[in-house]
């Protein structure tokens, strides 16, 4: 096999916060389960791609709370039908292309920008290229 099926690297962001992450094609019983955790004293957050849909927030006071994406009040509601309905796979893209040629018509930046990008891309490079060692990325 020529690809890489599961990676694990421990990071620290540019705020000094350590951070975990795991990348895995093999999990059984897994569909796309792209899920994303924040977690710190005052609070946490989880999202889960194959529920799309929702997003667990926690408090420090208490457990989680499951938010709906698709109520009104979210960003992207006013080009979505009525509260309620499930959002697909394919309106992420649509939200993408939005964004961008909003950037396009307003001249602003897009965000995120071609040069978080290439911090991405350099951190996966590091990732790739230390093979369980230590690699710092600048930028």
């Amino acid at each position: 096999m020529t690809v890489d099926d599961a990676a694990v690297f421990v990071g620290r962001l540019s705020g000094g916060a350590p951070a975990s992450f795991e990348a895995s094609r093999f999990a059984t019983g897994r569909k796309n389960a792209l899920r994303l955790e924040v977690n710190g004293s005052l609070g946490s957050l989880a999202f889960d791609f194959e529920t799309m849909n929702e997003l667990w927030v926690a408090h420090s006071s208490g457990g989680f709370e499951r938010i709906l994406v698709t109520e009104a009040e979210h960003p992207y509601a006013g080009a979505w039908w009525p509260p309620g309905h499930g959002l697909g796979y394919e309106h992420t893209f649509t939200h993408e292309v939005h964004d961008f040629l909003q950037t396009i018509a307003t001249g602003t930046d897009p965000a995120p920008s071609f040069a978080d990008g290439l911090r991405v891309q350099r951190v996966l490079e590091a990732v790739e290229h230390s093979n369980g060692g230590y690699a710092e990325v600048e930028g």
